[in-house]
Order: C-alpha cells, then structure tokens, then sequence
C-alpha cells in the first residue's frame, strides 16, 4: 500500500471501536438515515449486486443484504472488516467482506449494478482515481451513490494538519468539486439529495439555491449513473 493508505488504515483501525459504537444509530437516526431510501430508488434488488465501498463495520451492507440485496463490502481498516463480518454473523448473514483500497479495486470490469461510496472518495490521495475505479467496476447504466462531506461537516478537521504540511488521509473536496469531477469523467447526475447540518429547516432549505444548499450540509448525497463506454 502507499504511505497514504498505510496512514489511513491505521487511522481508521483507531477509529473503529468508536465508529462502531454508533453507526446504529447514525444510520437509523442520524446523518447515514436518508442514504439507503435513496439508494433505493435508484438501483433494485432484481438489477444485481452492489459494492459497499467504504463499508466501515458493514451496518449498510448487512441492511441492504437483510431486504434482499446482493452486497459486497469492501474496506481499508481491517479492525473495520472484523467488525463488519461479526455483525453478519450475529445477523445470520452470509456476506463477502474484505480488506482493500478502493483506489485498486480487486473486481472485474462492469461487475455491480450499484456501488455505495460515502465520506469515502474524499479520504483517498486521489478523489479522481478513486472515481474511475468505481466506474470502472460498475455495469454500463450502473449508479454510484457518493456522500461528500459538507464544508462545515467536523469530520473534515481530518485534513486540518495539511496546513502545516503534515500527512493527512482527507482531501478536501467539495460537493461542488465532486459533482464537477464525476460529470467530466463519465458520470450523469441523476439526483442529488443535501443532508442538512441541525438549525437548517426545510422552510430555510427550499428558500436556498442548489450551492447554497450544498454549503449548508453536512454532507451531500449523488446519484450518478454510468455513461456508455
């Protein structure tokens, strides 16, 4: 692995019991509640599998899997792939967990029907590459759903330590970035979803703009399909 992904496993394997302590509640109840429902409406159970890119301790892969899914999960930290594949087992689930990197992506060309990439493409040392693999992997007409993080979402204080030319495992990217990057590298936006930072009511949020929108989230979400090769 690079220097970068070596940082960020061991990041991320520190992080893990904590992650784990609450993403059930964050996908239920929190920030992650929106993502699966809109995902849904995008890519169905009879359209094939999806890839779990990013899938920290396998809360969204074993959901999906619960209701029919086929999934894979995939994962830098393999604290997180541990967890991931605990948490199938106490479901009774049979899932295909396995560490890597989502830069170097260990499928098939036009594999999965759909992929799930959230706060994820941002925390690679190149968000472009990142999104070509997902490309790369998924079919023709398949939908990738990428989270970024808002630019006032607090996991951003990751990259914070760049400034003084310290090693970090975040880029900076925003929504806006995101969206533009996918658009000139062989994706059509399809929708986009905000997930709000608390105080934005949606009388405030349907006064904004689409940027304005962005600017205000947490995170925003992206349906984007694939284009024909």
């Amino acid at each position: 692995m690079s220097e970068w992904s070596t940082l960020a496993a061991e990041k991320w394997d520190q992080f893990a019991a904590d992650w784990h302590a609450n993403s059930d509640n964050m996908w239920e109840n929190g920030s992650r509640r929106t993502i699966l429902p809109f995902l849904q409406k995008y890519v169905s159970i009879s359209d094939g599998p999806i890839l779990d890119a990013g899938c920290a301790d396998g809360y969204a892969s074993c959901k999906l899997a619960s209701i029919g899914y086929a999934v894979e999960g995939i994962d830098i930290a393999g604290e997180m792939i541990r967890l991931a594949n605990d948490r199938a087992k106490r479901a009774g689930l049979s899932l295909p967990f396995q560490t890597g990197d989502i830069s170097q992506l260990p499928f098939a060309d036009n594999t999965f029907a759909g992929a799930l990439s959230i706060n994820v493409v941002e925390f690679t040392p190149s968000p472009l590459k990142a999104l070509l693999e997902l490309r790369r992997v998924l079919k023709p007409g398949g939908t990738l759903v990428l989270g970024i993080l808002g630019p006032t979402a607090g996991p951003r204080a990751h990259s914070y330590r760049r400034l003084y030319e310290e090693a970090t495992i975040q880029n900076t990217m925003m929504p806006w970035e995101a969206k533009k990057l996918a658009s000139e590298n062989g994706f059509v936006r399809k929708d986009e979803e905000p997930v709000y930072k608390e105080g934005i009511t949606p009388d405030i949020a349907g006064r904004l703009s689409v940027e304005l929108r962005e600017a205000v989230s947490f995170l925003t979400l992206f349906a984007l399909e694939k284009t024909l090769d």
